[in-house]
């Protein structure tokens, strides 16, 4: 039987907790996940992109069959490169699946040989985004119960340098 591959991506930014619920669930899903780092034109981000890397990589650090690699070109190209039969998302609440949707429905025109599995976000972990963890970080706030505490180190250095 064939290696099953997923793909998670994203942009990381910072990573939470809710990231690790799904890596952690999707890894259980595939023999290898493949988390893809990437940019977003749209967004500005806090961390560089070797940032990301850098932290995503220790936080999977003890996931045995997790990757993560980054990629800057459409997902369904990437997911092709890494041998993937399906792309994984987390959702958090209906305008999450909204997109989502939209977003699954344009991949399976583009490569309908590749499944989107969505897994929704632990109910504790739900409203946790990286949008929010930075602006509460940016007026204060504690983000303790958001990231991991690594992150919430490199959230505050990444601030104190701003």
């Amino acid at each position: 039987m064939a290696e099953r591959i997923g793909v998670y991506p994203g942009t990381f930014d910072p990573l939470t907790l809710g990231h690790l619920d799904i890596i952690r669930r999707g890894a259980r899903l595939v023999d290898r996940l493949v988390i893809g780092v990437t940019t977003n034109p749209s967004k500005e981000p806090m961390f560089s992109l070797e940032e990301r890397l850098a932290m995503v990589r220790r936080e999977t650090a003890d996931a045995a069959n997790v990757s993560v690699v980054e990629f800057n070109s459409l997902l369904m190209d990437f997911a092709e490169r890494e041998g993937a039969s399906l792309i994984l998302r987390g959702l958090r609440a209906v305008a999450d699946f909204e997109y989502e949707y939209q977003m699954a429905g344009m991949n399976q025109q583009l490569n309908d040989r590749i499944e989107t599995v969505f897994l929704m976000a632990d109910v504790s972990l739900q409203p946790i985004a990286s949008r929010l963890v930075k602006e509460i970080a940016r007026y204060g706030g504690a983000i303790d119960k958001f990231v991991p505490s690594a992150v919430v180190a490199d959230v505050a250095a990444k601030l104190a340098g701003e």
